[in-house]
């Protein structure tokens, strides 16, 4: 039995392990044929995907070559269409930029302005005038006087003292109207001024033309037309100086009277007098605080008034007669003198801030010279340029000519 039972043990192996044999045998082979049948499918899908763009994806050119000719007039206007759009969108983008940088940089010039502490730079930029662009105009018969320039630097009127106010057009030193003098006595008939003209002034929006003469009287003219629009009486001696308020039709006259007048153009009414000069006023300026600077000839001071405030701040510096005055920005005034001084002024100081003596040399013979007077000043607004006159003329003009030069 036990014999039996050891050959039988014997003879089950050796037929499993055959058995088992085969069986991996048979897998190994079956796992190899899956394995390149596999293979040879992943090849075929990898190079059936590499020829896929080409067999299925279709050419654009091949697209287009089937359009019809008004197809393609459509598609290029479209895309042109889309084009412009891109371009326009862009140019908007840059031009609201810039926009809000220009809005921003006015604002802060505002600003500045109001604080009186704006300032461009113009010195170094000045150039002397080209001989070929100046230009003698004549047509007063007495001296001339005064002048002011239309806020669009268009034309110029020119006050004399034959009574008469001329309108020039810049561009081509034409006459565009002359409002005629009248007679002294005529004033009950003659529509304008019957005496000197001394002084005029043009409100910033160039809607209204102010004169005062010798005469004590104040006339407003529409600039356009050169039509009287009104009369004010008031002051007791000649009108010296007229000055609008910048942004509104609020009038300021000063007068041998040793007074000032404030009037608002727009209602024909008179508002208030102001005293304080001791002398006769010889010069007044505004810019656009609700304020007016004046000068008072021998007096000797510069007086600030604050109309809101009802107050004055009074200067002094000048040896002589102060005979003209202008603002630079809010708080810079310039002002001359027949000692042939000029001062530089700040309104938070009583005393200038620089002064230059005989700032336009001497006259007369050797060990009896006399400086020239100061008659009148000028100021770039918001600059560091100022101009100064003095009473002396070239022998080649006269008194009731008239010079211009074209600006750059």
């Amino acid at each position: 039995m036990s014999g039996l039972f050891i050959k039988k043990k014997s003879v089950g192996p050796v037929r499993r392990r055959r058995t088992q044999g085969n069986d991996s045998e048979g897998t190994s082979q079956k796992v190899r044929k899956k394995n390149g049948a596999h293979l040879r499918e992943e090849i075929e899908s990898d190079s059936d995907t590499e020829r896929a763009p080409t067999r299925k994806k279709p050419n654009e050119d091949e697209e287009y070559l089937e359009e019809t000719a008004q197809e393609k007039k459509l598609r290029l206007a479209k895309e042109y269409l889309q084009q412009l759009q891109e371009q326009e969108a862009e140019r908007k983008e840059d031009e609201e930029e810039e926009d809000q940088d220009v809005i921003g940089n006015r604002l802060q010039e505002d600003v500045l302005e109001q604080r009186g502490k704006l300032q461009r730079p113009l010195a170094k930029e000045l150039l002397p005038p080209d001989p070929t662009e100046i230009r003698l105009l004549r047509g007063h018969q007495g001296p001339i006087t005064c002048l002011v320039i239309s806020p669009d630097d268009s034309y110029v009127f020119t006050g004399s003292k034959d009574c008469s106010i001329i309108k020039w057009s810049i561009c081509d030193g034409k006459k565009m109207h002359k409002i005629p003098g009248g007679r002294k006595g005529s004033e009950s008939t003659h529509v304008g001024h019957t005496a000197h003209v001394l002084c005029m002034a043009l409100s910033s929006d160039g809607k209204y033309l102010a004169s005062g003469d010798r005469n004590k009287l104040i006339f407003i003219w529409d600039p356009l037309t050169c039509q009287n629009l009104h009369k004010f009486q008031g002051h007791r001696d000649a009108v010296s100086g007229l000055s609008f308020q910048n942004g509104t039709h609020q009038l300021f006259s000063v007068s041998h009277d040793r007074s000032v007048k404030v009037w608002n153009v727009a209602e024909n009414a008179f508002i208030e007098t102001l005293f304080g000069h001791q002398d006769v006023i010889t010069g007044v300026d505004s810019l656009s605080r609700e304020r007016c600077v004046t000068v008072g000839g021998r007096d000797g001071t510069m007086r600030v008034w604050k109309i809101v405030e009802e107050t004055q701040l009074v200067f002094s510096g000048h040896e002589g007669s102060i005979d003209c005055v202008r603002l630079i920005n809010e708080e810079h005034v310039v002002t001359g003198a027949d000692d042939g001084s000029l001062a530089l002024w700040t309104v938070s100081k009583k005393k200038p801030l620089t002064q230059v003596k005989r700032a336009h040399g001497f006259y007369g013979d050797a060990g009896l010279e006399q400086p020239y007077w100061i008659s009148s000043v000028a100021a770039a607004l918001n600059s560091d340029v100022v101009a100064s006159g003095k009473n002396q003329l070239p022998r080649d003009i006269f008194l009731n000519d008239f010079v211009t030069i074209k600006s750059s």
